[in-house]
């Protein structure tokens, strides 16, 4: 071996070159290995392989941790900054969809000929609105390991991801709405109650499953929302999924809603017969939107209405409200939208009315 050269000869006769293609976690260098039959042949073969790593680690960055090994220092990184129900997302579109392709594959070793790969063979089975959702979560992890100084730049940043179709959630008519109602109101026990509350204040499913009696001031007449309980998909294998109960991760979820006269007879019924310290418990502890799905589901039947779920009563809760002539901020606000736009972006049809309203208006302003 000649110093400075990394070529060996090998006890089996072999030559043996070495090249540094960047750095692990630890600070150590990775190294690549090419193997001949004489040191000429190697030595040939490992100048542009140097060469190769040199610019590579130039131009895309020094790490040569895989993948899979960044992602997991990444989630440790952001585990206390997004909902135990996003990590757990993220956990499951990496494990499902990306890791079988690139999860050996070096972060600087990355780049936009990996991503139309990764792009053209998410294409064959998925829709495109879940593409969106895989590359969007890519690019975090990525963003993340240029903000670090793992990587230069973002190899994934200026792929071009096909735009998903939006698909609106249908609000109930009221016809619907007034079907949907009676038939909770006639449910025995507490089981209608989820359906009348979301209607009534707009909360989802996991809010109304971790709600307690204290999160309700019936003094001043309003509902705190400030917790969440949800099945989760879970890494582990002798378990798939799990529930947690967590507090609202952003400023916008955790918010106050005025109880209307119906809504508090309602619960104000309902607590008298209560012995828990959730609104709607089994065996003392909070009932898992499972079973508040289930109860769901049964009152639809009963109202003759199908293809409906859960998540549509928050929408038809803002749709009304919409309908009311509510301004924007206050409905907003009343979701736990992080933004107007959000809210406009959202329920644009439940507008038109208003804006036929506005230009018949604008018509006679100017006849």
């Amino acid at each position: 071996m000649r110093k400075g050269e990394n070529i060996y000869l090998r006890k089996d006769g072999r030559w043996e070159g070495r090249y540094p293609k960047g750095r692990k976690f630890n600070g150590r260098i990775k190294y690549g290995y090419i193997y001949g039959k004489t040191y000429t042949e190697v030595k040939q073969k490992l100048y542009p392989l140097k060469m190769q790593y040199e610019t590579l680690q130039h131009v895309h960055g020094y790490s040569a941790d895989t993948f899979e090994e960044w992602t997991k220092e990444w989630f440790d990184e952001v585990q206390e900054e997004v909902k135990p129900s996003t990590l757990s997302s993220y956990h499951y579109k990496l494990e499902k969809y990306i890791f079988p392709m690139i999860k050996d594959v070096s972060l600087n070793e990355i780049s936009i000929d990996t991503g139309k790969k990764l792009l053209k063979n998410l294409q064959m089975n998925l829709a495109n609105s879940t593409i969106q959702v895989i590359f969007r979560i890519l690019n975090k992890c990525l963003n993340h390991a240029r903000k670090v100084g793992k990587i230069v730049s973002n190899p994934f940043s200026d792929l071009k991801i096909p735009k998903a179709k939006n698909t609106k959630v249908r609000a109930l008519t009221l016809s619907e709405q007034r079907r949907m109602m009676q038939a909770a109101a006639n449910e025995r026990r507490w089981y209608g109650i989820p359906a009348l509350l979301a209607l009534h204040s707009g909360m989802r499913i996991g809010e109304i499953a971790a709600l307690k009696w204290e999160d309700i001031d019936f003094e001043t007449n309003l509902i705190h929302v400030q917790h969440t309980y949800q099945r989760i998909k879970t890494s582990e294998m002798e378990r798939k999924t799990q529930l947690i109960f967590t507090n609202s991760k952003t400023e916008a979820s955790v918010r106050v809603i005025p109880m209307g006269a119906t809504l508090k007879r309602l619960l104000t019924k309902h607590r008298k017969q209560s012995k828990s310290d959730f609104v709607f418990s089994t065996n003392g502890h909070p009932c898992e939107p499972r079973l508040l799905t289930h109860h769901f589901h049964k009152i639809c039947s009963k109202a003759k209405l199908s293809n409906i779920h859960f998540h549509q009563l928050r929408h038809t809760f803002a749709t009304r409200c919409l309908e009311a002539k509510k301004d924007i901020p206050s409905v907003s606000a009343l979701l736990g939208h992080a933004s107007t736009q959000m809210t406009l972006d959202t329920y644009v049809d439940a507008m038109l009315e208003q804006r036929y309203q506005m230009i018949n208006e604008m018509e006679k302003l100017i006849s």
